[in-house]
């Protein structure tokens, strides 16, 4: 049976693997993005012309932005991944009001919207999975990068309360709890910084997109599975 999924962040290194095995897997596909459009056209053509149902611009960091997705979500979705995300660097006392209501938007209001318009067809139906690509850091928390650290945890706590609350309607909320990951966001650490960080995971390497992108399909293909946070950190920090 073909299944909706919804992709949101679907440019970014993990949502592009995410999207190219959810294709693999058969499933139809609704992706967004933010701005990398060039990106997003490059997976546009790598997957087949009908598993492709729309792709999304939107900034969800502004509510403007979250107001036109909504706006175009036209498709029934069986399938939730939020894998979308920035941080901000630096000392929380220095963060701007307008980071921080940015990074609210974009990390807990942004998810909320959208689950919660889309939730009544997953209840109708008595199916629905929702999965979020959280961080470690929403565990325990990182000097430096606190909003992150803190929306990360909101993130965490949602799933939890949700997981209880749609329960019974077979629907299953969870997430993914990377550590270190091979993305654009830790590009700006120097290769000194990285060989330092790699000390410390046990695996002594980093954990690559398309890893977070299996444990995705491990949580999809384990239906007993609900309210967890799934840790993928090679041993990092546990």
């Amino acid at each position: 049976m073909k299944r909706t999924v919804l992709i949101i962040g679907a440019s970014s290194d993990i949502g592009l693997e995410i999207a190219k095995q959810r294709a693999a897997k058969g499933d139809q596909l609704i992706l967004h993005y933010h701005s990398n459009k060039t990106r997003i056209n490059e997976l546009a053509d790598e997957i087949a012309i009908d598993q492709v149902l729309q792709i999304i611009q939107a900034d969800l960091s502004r509510t403007e932005g979250i107001e036109q997705l909504l706006a175009n979500l036209v498709f029934h979705v069986d399938i939730i991944i939020f894998s979308s995300g920035k941080t901000e660097f630096g000392l929380f006392q220095e963060m701007s009001h307008e980071s921080m209501d940015s990074m609210l938007k974009l990390h807990i209001e942004a998810p909320w919207r959208i689950t919660q318009q889309l939730l009544p067809s997953m209840i109708k139906n008595s199916f629905g999975n929702i999965i979020f690509i959280t961080s470690i850091w929403g565990d325990i928390g990182a000097s430096y990068e606190v909003l992150y650290s803190t929306v990360k945890g909101a993130q965490n706590s949602f799933i939890k309360a949700l997981a209880k609350e749609v329960a019974p309607s077979n629907i299953t909320v969870n997430g993914i709890s990377p550590g270190f990951i091979d993305t654009k966001m830790n590009a700006s650490l120097s290769q000194d910084e990285k060989k330092e960080i790699f000390q410390e995971i046990p695996l002594k390497r980093p954990g690559y997109p398309r890893e977070v992108a299996e444990a995705v399909d491990f949580i999809l293909n384990h239906p007993f599975m609900n309210g967890q946070i799934l840790p993928i950190t090679g041993g990092w920090m546990i």
